[in-house]
């Protein structure tokens, strides 16, 4: 139920129509008033949602959701495609991963570095057709963000996946390739040397590829 409500609210469901009673959507999910009131209480945790007193539950603005959240990430994926979106994703990714990779490049420890490797050598098995390539470039991504040695970094996994799950079909779509392999190297062989200024630039570049793209399209649109 959680998961239902959640997609509804945020691939816009309830923009034009108020939000159903907790009777009502117990009655219209076939649960118990208990459940429905701690899906509410969970989508109101998440920002989706508040209760005002003789308003009842109410859908908050978009701006209000916490766009950290694992799940409402995953929702966010279910919208209609928009390259505002793709755009917002690449300018925090930006923002992120070339330090990431730059702390990769000091503190990496031996499974870090394994790790890191492992995504890149799925990736090139990717290439071949013999691995899954959106899940082969977030591997690769992820695995720096782990290696970074911060615990705040990490906590981006989530939202690193998702931008990449979206940029990823965007440039599928637009310009029909997937991840470049010498750019992701060239981030690889940085960190190994442990050059962090030049693991940084690497990984600054791949991001700023994808966001001139998004850029390009947008003015195109205009």
């Amino acid at each position: 139920m959680l998961d239902a409500l959640g997609r509804a609210i945020v691939t816009g469901v309830y923009t034009d129509k108020r939000f159903p009673t907790e009777a009502d959507l117990a009655s219209q999910h076939g649960v118990s008033r208990s459940v429905t009131r701690e899906a509410v209480k969970m989508l109101t945790a998440k920002g989706l949602l508040s209760a005002r007193p003789r308003q009842g539950t109410i859908v908050q603005p978009a701006e209000s959701w916490n766009l950290f959240d694992a799940d409402v990430l995953g929702w966010l994926l279910e919208r209609k495609f928009s390259l505002g979106l793709l755009r917002h994703f690449s300018e925090l990714r930006i923002a992120i991963e070339p330090a990431a990779a730059e702390l990769a490049a000091r503190n990496a420890g031996a499974g870090g570095l394994i790790a890191i490797r492992a995504g890149y050598a799925r990736m090139v098995a990717a290439e071949a057709g013999e691995d899954d390539s959106l899940d082969a470039d977030i591997a690769f991504h992820v695995a720096i963000l782990r290696a970074a040695g911060n615990p705040f970094f990490a906590q981006f996994e989530d939202v690193v996946t998702t931008a990449l799950r979206s940029s990823i079909r965007f440039t599928n779509r637009f310009k029909g390739r997937s991840a470049d392999l010498a750019a992701h190297g060239a981030v690889l062989r940085a960190i190994e040397a442990r050059d962090g200024l030049a693991a940084q630039h690497a990984m600054q570049q791949i991001i700023a590829d994808v966001l001139a793209l998004i850029l390009a399209r947008e003015h195109d649109d205009t």
